[in-house]
């Protein structure tokens, strides 16, 4: 019956869909806490540094992740999957705990907590679906990572939704650091799912295919396994490009928004509340919309035009939509093409970029996408940062940046086009493996 339900929104085989929405479960508290922490990070940001400052801490994040990517790929070396998650999830509730103490204390931790919630955002959703990855073959993955991901877009608004309701009810000094421990919370909870879909999946295999997944990876690190495989690499640009487009808009957002509520607020603390309101708002918004699109219309355009196809969504409305921050640079037609792009970017950019990690090799799946998925998307950040320097230097208008991320659209294109063929490439010999 649960099979049956759940091919309403994608095709589900006999035995899948409890594993499958307990995956979907999981994500789904993995990105409600993680857009908890997220929400309460911009008005520390902002209010202690500002976007500028935002913007150029994100730049650090990108040299931190090159002894952090290493560290994570030599610890995946040394034990089995379901430890590797347990620990690295561990490691990360510990410094919220720390984080907690030291803001209740009075001690300003918004760039350190920027910095950290940037890094943990790109760790624990590449750890999801490398696991995601792993356990599903090529075929499931194109049917089920839809379905899952509603799980992923569905977390993200409720958790904006918690954000926005706690700002408004609590203590402005308290609310941050009393939603850092709800989210200690979930990522705790979260522990306890993936050892279940383990067991289970391990159940419903051959014991050599269970005890061969179970092992730890190969020494390969994940830094070298992109610079010499060319579908690896060119996934990796087009993280970054795609991050550096994205950056680039939420900088203009924030600039916008920064200098709106300054001019409405008397203090700090009360334009920190509203910068918090506002962004609990935009985020429900973004991931109510992001939601409405993985349900309704993912698994479709995977099943109409595939994977390949979809890669060229997001890219072209980007091109529209900074097309109209030219014509018209104010906030409410900026934030209204900012919530298309992001809801888009969040749902089906997201399941996409997951899914072309499924030909590849489990070295591939937990340290080269980790070392995408983090270093090369913080890298991003980096070259968004250096826009931002050069920007402000030269006095840039909306206009400008925007102008910028119109050529990097450009370029976004044609990774694209060039990675389209080599999936095509790489799922056909796998293909032709699987039947010799």
């Amino acid at each position: 019956m649960l099979d049956r339900f759940l091919s309403l929104f994608t095709q589900v085989k006999a035995g899948e869909a409890v594993s499958a929405l307990l995956l979907a479960l999981n994500i789904f508290i993995l990105l409600a806490s993680y857009y908890l922490l997220k929400t309460v990070r911009e008005p520390l940001i902002l209010t202690q540094g500002g976007a500028e400052v935002k913007s150029y801490s994100s730049a650090l994040m990108a040299l931190l992740l090159l002894l952090v990517v290493p560290a994570y790929g030599a610890f995946a070396s040394r034990v089995r999957r379901s430890r590797l998650i347990t620990w690295v999830t561990l490691f990360l509730i510990s410094h919220l705990a720390i984080f907690y103490i030291l803001g209740r204390a009075g001690i300003q931790v918004g760039i350190a907590f920027f910095l950290w919630v940037g890094i943990f955002n790109v760790f624990i959703t590449a750890q999801f679906w490398a696991f995601a990855n792993d356990v599903y073959s090529e075929e499931q993955g194109k049917r089920l990572f839809p379905m899952i991901g509603v799980g992923a877009s569905l977390g993200a608004w409720v958790g904006a939704l918690m954000a926005q309701w706690a700002f408004g009810r609590f203590d402005p000094q308290s609310a941050p650091y009393s939603l850092m421990l709800l989210a200690a919370m979930g990522l705790g909870i979260s522990i306890f799912i993936t050892y279940a879909v383990n067991l289970r999946e391990g159940r419903s295999v051959a014991q050599e295919e269970t005890a061969s997944a179970e092992k730890p990876l190969g020494k390969e690190g994940g830094f070298k396994l992109v610079f010499t495989q060319r579908y690896l690499l060119l996934i990796a640009i087009l993280i970054l490009l795609m991050n550096v487009v994205n950056t680039t808009g939420g900088f203009i957002l924030d600039k916008v928004v920064t200098t709106e509520y300054s001019e409405q607020a008397a203090t700090n603390s009360e334009m920190q509340v509203m910068i918090g309101q506002f962004y609990g708002n935009f985020y429900g918004w973004q991931n109510l919309l992001g939601f409405l699109i993985q349900l309704f219309l993912v698994s479709r355009i995977f099943k109409f035009i595939g994977i390949r196809g979809a890669l060229f969504v997001l890219p072209c409305l980007a091109l529209g939509g900074y097309t109209l921050f030219i014509a018209a640079p104010v906030l409410m037609i900026i934030q209204i093409v900012k919530l298309a792009e992001n809801s888009t970017d969040y749902s089906l950019q997201n399941t996409v970029r997951h899914a072309l990690f499924l030909p590849t090799s489990r070295e591939a799946k937990y340290k080269a996408k980790t070392a995408i998925d983090t270093f090369f998307w913080r890298l991003g950040d980096m070259i968004q940062a250096v826009i931002v320097f050069v920007g402000v230097q030269l006095a840039f208008a909306i206009q400008h940046f925007a102008i910028v991320n119109l050529i990097f659209v450009g370029i976004w294109l044609f990774v694209v086009k060039a990675l389209a063929r080599e999936h095509r490439r790489l799922s056909t010999e796998s293909e032709l493996e699987k039947a010799a």
